[in-house]
């Protein structure tokens, strides 16, 4: 790999830590303004609500300028969205702010490599991607734990800007003063990020007929016997492992007496385990294989209920890896499975817009069920109950329609997958 290929991995990589440290840091900002509990959970919920609105457009924005420069733009924006929080709008709107340079961000930060670099390297800068992927959340959400502590905050807090009065007075807005400096590293990169070559797109002139063509491949996709049982699989755990973030936030105060510091380093112990297990994934699971993994998704929903049985840290950082560790086995292969099946139905990038309008959808429709749940009076314990009812319910669900798919539909299915076993680079021709 040269020069330019570690720019754009260190761009997306500070993004994103960025992005996951702030989340800590936009809770905390809710929980000093003595915000109810139900209403953390809308950060996500309006972070993510530019992906859906969006989601036909973005694409066409990204393809309109350099990517470099749509990457720049993006974390602009995203500097933007914390400085209104920092000079006193509502956490929720200014983090809606971060999320709409969030949704510009994302099919930049893809599209570059496919534009940039030979076909025969993407498979390792995908490898690439997703291990700082899963770094950066770790890391990131380890950060704004770390810096809304009371001993790194107290420091923070002691600098003073001479001459200059500044609105930041408290730990919450220590955390997102140095969060912006992160943004800030990530655009400087940008700057960086090298030309491609490739021909800009003219935005479309009738905006009605790009949304027909979105709402087409949509169809299209979900039309697919392969492509919508890895649709509806990724599409449910990005909304499942949304909410878990905040359920774990939750639990972990209600049962281990945890601090949100300490709480949101419990949330980097499950993405650490995700990528155990989307490592091992990797290894072990073949790209035809893909579907056999849809019975861990049960399992990993039958572990979470066992949540409301543990008292002590240590069977908790036990607990949250194995979930994380089934997350990530199961949903790394499925995810692999629905780029191949969308990459040849409607296109990468089409096919990146339509998962993305989907799983996050569903993060929306759960994080409000979450959130009405609390709202209503339930407490953590019952909705972690409900919450793992749900998972192990609608994977079995998936698991019956994808049998159902091989009985009805056999020689079809048996065709598609014998294609994916084709085009699979690390198992061509793995044994039956």
């Amino acid at each position: 790999m040269n020069y330019g290929f570690y720019i754009i991995m260190a761009a997306q990589f500070f993004s994103s830590l960025a992005d996951n440290a702030l989340l800590v840091a936009a809770i905390a900002l809710l929980m000093q303004a003595e915000a109810p509990t139900w209403l953390t959970p809308y950060l996500k919920f309006f972070f993510v609500v530019s992906y859906v609105a969006l989601a036909p457009y973005v694409g066409a924005f990204a393809d309109r300028l350099p990517k470099g420069q749509v990457m720049f733009i993006a974390n602009t924006v995203k500097i933007l969205g914390c400085v209104t929080m920092l000079w006193g709008s509502h956490p929720l709107l200014s983090y809606g702010i971060v999320g709409l340079g969030a949704a510009a961000y994302s099919p930049a930060k893809y599209g570059i490599l496919t534009e940039y670099l030979p076909h025969r390297k993407l498979v390792v800068a995908n490898g690439w991607i997703e291990g700082l992927t899963v770094a950066s959340i770790i890391l990131g959400t380890v950060l704004g734990g770390v810096l809304i502590h009371a001993k790194v905050s107290g420091i923070l807090l002691r600098f003073d800007m001479p001459l200059i009065e500044t609105p930041i007075d408290t730990p919450a807005e220590a955390a997102i003063a140095i969060i912006v400096a992160v943004y800030a590293i990530a655009a400087l990169f940008t700057l960086e990020v090298p030309h491609t070559g490739v021909s800009l797109k003219p935005l479309p002139r009738h905006p009605v007929a790009t949304l027909k063509d979105f709402t087409r491949c949509i169809k299209h996709l979900w039309s697919d016997r392969l492509g919508q049982i890895s649709l509806a699989v990724t599409t449910l755990f990005w909304g499942a492992g949304a909410t878990l973030q905040f359920i774990v936030i939750e639990w972990a105060r209600a049962t281990l007496g945890f601090d949100l510091s300490k709480a949101a380093i419990l949330q980097g112990v499950t993405a650490f385990g995700i990528a155990i297990g989307a490592v091992l994934a990797s290894m072990f699971v073949a790209l035809d294989r893909s579907v056999r993994v849809i019975p861990l998704g049960i399992v990993m929903g039958l572990v979470v209920i066992s949540m409301d049985f543990v008292t002590q840290v240590w069977v908790a950082i036990v607990l949250m890896v194995v979930i994380g560790g089934l997350a990530g086995f199961f949903v790394v292969p499925m995810n692999a499975l629905l780029q191949h099946r969308g990459h040849h139905l409607v296109g990468a990038g089409r096919s990146i817009a339509v998962q993305n309008f989907n799983e996050n959808t569903s993060i929306l429709g759960m994080i409000a069920l979450y959130s009405l749940l609390l709202n209503l009076g339930y407490s953590i314990y019952l909705v972690i109950m409900f919450f793992g009812v749900f998972v192990a319910g609608t994977m079995t669900a998936v698991q019956w329609w994808y049998l159902r798919n091989r009985r009805v539909h056999n020689e079809e299915i048996e065709r598609l997958l014998e294609f994916a076993r084709a085009e699979d680079p690390h198992h061509p021709h793995p044994p039956r």
